[in-house]
């Protein structure tokens, strides 16, 4: 379901977080530019192809909770990226198949692969929203939004790894502070978030490498990314290294490798 959707030309010399992402994944939607910045990337701290499978996994986790032990329905998931099964839409309507799902990102390519996201249950919905996390009242304002999502009912907000790429100069904080303030209470905030506390120097080195690639990427600590949750009911186990956000099995790497936190939290 959902608009019609125009796509930009795609810009394949510059690399793209999204595309970037995807080739760290195995993926193969991405062009040379991307390919070029995830080796500098991964030369400089070969750990980084370890957080995005990771996160893949902590994404299945929360959703899950989201929909089966919360009791949500509608989910709001900003910076998708590239598609990879399972996808937001798939966990959640795995437990409830009415459930409803908006997927905005920022990427012509990702806007291109759209039509694979659009498929849901036949009693839920799914839609796509062209915006960039930085314009929060654009995205809370679409039509395709508002056509998919009862505002009036408690929604989880998701942002899954896609925060460390604003730099504080963005406003990440007042941009999430934006967004979950137009949510009914009892809806949700999950977030996965690089990090460099466990190895300074290694991730130093990345987001330097990231940067003269022209991804900017700013890692932040646990306090740091604890304060996007402020005010809030933590679930337990609170901001937390994301492989171990109620772990299903012994965590196959260490903090380290990982280097993402990750957090779920209710606003009342």
């Amino acid at each position: 379901m959902g608009a019609e959707i125009m796509v930009e030309p795609l810009d394949t010399g510059r690399p793209h977080p999204a595309r970037v992402y995807d080739y760290l994944l195995g993926g193969k939607d991405n062009f040379a530019a991307d390919r070029a910045a995830a080796a500098e990337g991964l030369k400089a701290n070969p750990d980084a192809a370890t957080a995005p499978r990771q996160n893949r996994a902590f994404l299945q986790r929360t959703v899950r909770f989201l929909a089966a032990e919360a009791g949500i329905r509608q989910f709001l998931d900003i910076g998708t990226g590239l598609p990879t099964a399972p996808n937001v839409h798939q966990v959640a309507q795995s437990v409830d198949p009415s459930a409803r799902v908006v997927y905005a990102d920022n990427d012509p390519l990702v806007l291109a692969h759209a039509r694979a996201l659009l498929t849901g249950t036949g009693e839920g919905r799914t839609s796509y929203l062209d915006a960039d996390l930085r314009e929060p009242e654009r995205i809370l304002a679409a039509p395709e939004l508002r056509d998919t999502l009862d505002l009036r009912e408690p929604v989880a907000l998701l942002l899954y790894a896609v925060l460390h790429f604003l730099d504080d100069a963005a406003d990440p904080y007042g941009i999430v502070a934006r967004l979950m303030a137009s949510l009914p209470h009892g809806s949700y905030l999950v977030i996965s978030h690089i990090t460099g506390d466990h190895d300074p120097e290694a991730w130093a080195r990345f987001t330097e490498v990231m940067r003269r690639q022209g991804v900017t990427t700013r890692v932040r600590s646990k306090a740091e990314v604890a304060r996007f949750f402020p005010g809030m009911e933590m679930v337990e186990p609170g901001v937390v290294p994301i492989q171990r956000w109620r772990p299903e099995g012994e965590p196959p790497y260490t903090d380290a490798q990982v280097a993402l936190y990750g957090g779920v939290a209710r606003k009342h």
